[in-house]
């Protein structure tokens, strides 16, 4: 495949908007859709195509990347006839959203005896990441497949492929277990720096470095003592993946109490504390509640 083969990107909400400008800066022919148009519609300035439905999207299209809520979004789009008669042999579909392993599967599988090849490849690094083309990718599915269309995914990141069809699902919800709980040790040490009469902000320079720093602690812990809390990772989509992976580990019969704790704490968050749209970082608010400080 060359640069000139055409590219439809399905979901253009807070990551698969500045996705579909990096595609497009990696001069990729682009066509774009969101089931609310008007998220789409700005990108059209920059060069994508706005189609009006998700069949219209994907026609002629050689690769097709989708960036929804959830395996179940995805799904939806398999079983509708209209989107099914636009898909041809030939055909590479990257579905980036986060799922579960088995729906990845099961897609991959349907896929396949349409003649469509199929990688499953979440995302994670935040919308910094998806506006710096820096995202790291997991990608599951045919190793081959995943190099034919490695200019697609190095516009958006770096891919890494994890083994076969629905070990991206895999790794992406491993890396949110890591994400949540650690979140969770930033909120607490960030809290008891803040009580103790610490800087939170010399404490994030002071732990710089070390074996304590990380992505995390720098952003989302800026983001708590600052209280800004408008949403890079959205609360409700953290909670569905913990949700996901404790049903993962359920079915390996292995149990996993940090992440479950945690994943209680969201669902404070979000049902007792109106938090669904908050950033994930907000786990902070959940905590200063349960210290009698809110």
């Amino acid at each position: 495949m060359s640069k000139q083969f055409k590219v439809a990107l399905l979901g253009t909400g807070l990551m698969g908007a500045p996705m579909a400008r990096n595609i497009l800066r990696a001069e990729f022919p682009l066509t774009v859709w969101n089931r609310s148009l008007k998220k789409a519609k700005p990108l059209t300035a920059e060069g994508a195509t706005l189609a009006e439905t998700a069949p219209l999207a994907v026609s002629g299209a050689d690769v097709i990347v989708t960036m929804l809520s959830d395996g179940y979004a995805t799904g939806a789009l398999l079983s509708d006839e209209a989107f099914r008669e636009q898909l041809k042999p030939g055909m590479i579909w990257i579905d980036m959203s986060s799922a579960k392993p088995e729906h990845a599967r099961e897609q991959s599988a349907q896929l396949s005896s349409m003649g469509v090849q199929h990688l499953d490849a979440p995302v994670s690094g935040g919308t910094k990441g998806a506006e710096a083309g820096t995202l790291a990718i997991m990608v599951g599915g045919d190793k081959d497949v995943m190099e034919r269309v490695r200019p697609v995914l190095t516009a958006i990141g770096r891919p890494v492929h994890v083994g076969p069809s629905g070990s991206g699902q895999l790794c992406k919800l491993a890396n949110q277990t890591i994400v949540a709980v650690t979140i969770s040790a930033v909120a607490e040490a960030t809290l008891l720096a803040q009580q103790g009469g610490a800087d939170p902000t010399a404490l994030r320079a002071a732990l710089k470095g070390g074996f304590a720093d990380s992505i995390i602690l720098q952003q989302h812990g800026e983001r708590m003592s600052d209280g800004n809390f408008v949403p890079g990772g959205l609360s409700k989509f953290q909670i569905k993946d913990l949700d996901n992976t404790l049903e993962e580990a359920r079915s390996l019969r292995v149990e996993l109490p940090s992440t479950q704790s945690v994943r209680d704490r969201f669902e404070y968050l979000i049902n007792e504390m109106d938090g669904a749209e908050l950033d994930h970082s907000a786990l902070y608010l959940e905590l200063k509640k349960r210290n009698g400080m809110l």
